[in-house]
């Protein structure tokens, strides 16, 4: 059954309702009974159960485009020394991806 919530695409996050997904998904894991319903009421903003489970989704696919090398990290330069700073950078980014447990 296709829901009226269509109208309301849930590409049109605003920041706070997105700092707002990142704590619900923090409270309410994949355990949690009606999650995207518990998630929906804490982002907020008309939000349905369905709008934050597409929003979650199309997260996953991001993080697994990262995670498989589709998406390069970002090459930020630094007033520190070239090869060690950045390799240190590039060791906590690693290490914050492998970190990273979204399901």
């Amino acid at each position: 059954m296709a829901s009226m919530s269509s109208s309301h695409h849930s590409s049109s996050w605003t920041p706070k309702e997105n700092k707002a997904f990142e704590r619900a998904l923090a409270v309410f894991d994949k355990d949690t009974p009606d999650r995207w319903l518990n998630v929906a009421k804490a982002v907020g903003g008309g939000k349905t159960p369905d709008e934050v489970k597409t929003h979650f989704d199309l997260l996953v696919e991001d993080v697994k485009h990262i995670e498989f090398g589709h998406v390069p990290f970002p090459n930020y330069s630094s007033t520190a020394s070239a090869t060690g700073t950045s390799n240190a950078n590039i060791n906590d980014q690693e290490q914050r991806m492998r970190n990273l447990k979204l399901q």
